[in-house]
């Protein structure tokens, strides 16, 4: 008789709080491994409240004025994209982590500079090439993005401009998604980053003492406790393969 073995996440119903093709990726891949993914994005993404100096700061990209691009997101590479910006030759990009990389590559841009040990804003600036820099940079980001890579990037000897590419908007979950949280019938919860953490605060906290809260990097996690919200398990890579192994490994520590 053939035994089929059981997958790791057999019976699991998990949230997954973004949408899009990270939403898609990720809920295909929970389904694989035999979870019921949830999806209801709890964060959006939204035009920035200064159009006129975010092109400002695209034209002057694309005249040379920069000696860097640094890219934190795939949002900001859509951002990039619909503007038709073109990156000249003499202007490097640098990308946050591989997902961002892998989003630039299919836009069409070419990275020369990936972390490899650590896929966050604290990452990049420590394994910096070199450890030090000059002339202009030009940092794209969320209007509510943290100072950590701005700052880090400066400390680097880099003249940094920040320009808000876009807004991150919260978006209320449903009411039968509530109640599937409220009553626990969701027993895991993924957190992507720490406007994904405040949005689950605001809207679902608290969360049931059985519900599993997976974050995708040490710094999501912080957030996320600072958000006050229980953390289980931290991803060891700011990637979504990372964190769904991360909800695995804790799941089949739990069996």
């Amino acid at each position: 008789m053939t035994v089929i073995p059981t997958k790791p996440l057999a019976g699991w119903r998990v949230l997954v709080p973004r949408g899009g093709r990270w939403g898609d990726s990720v809920a295909a891949s929970l389904r694989g491994l035999g979870a019921v993914p949830v999806v209801a994005p709890i964060i959006n993404f939204a035009s920035t409240d200064n159009p006129e100096a975010l092109q400002g700061a695209l034209r002057e990209l694309e005249a040379g004025a920069f000696a860097w691009l640094v890219v934190t997101s795939a949002t900001t590479v859509d951002v990039l994209a619909s503007h038709g910006t073109t990156v000249p030759e003499g202007t490097r990009i640098a990308a946050v982590g591989e997902t961002t990389a892998g989003a630039l590559s299919l836009a069409g841009y070419e990275v020369d500079f990936v972390p490899q040990g650590d896929y966050s804003a604290r990452g990049l600036f420590k394994e910096w090439p070199g450890g030090h820099g000059s002339g202009r940079v030009l940092l794209p980001q969320s209007d509510i993005a943290e100072p950590t890579l701005l700052a880090g990037l400066t400390k680097l000897g880099f003249n940094v401009t920040f320009i808000s590419a876009y807004r991150t908007v919260g978006v209320p979950v449903s009411d039968e998604v509530a109640a599937d949280v409220a009553s626990g019938r969701i027993n895991a919860v993924l957190v992507s980053s720490g406007s994904v953490a405040r949005q689950l605060a605001a809207q679902l906290a608290p969360l049931p003492s059985a519900t599993v809260v997976a974050c995708i990097g040490p710094r999501t996690a912080f957030d996320t406790r600072s958000a006050g919200l229980t953390v289980h398990t931290i991803a060891e890579t700011r990637s979504a393969q990372s964190l769904i192994e991360a909800l695995v490994e804790y799941a089949e520590v739990q069996a």
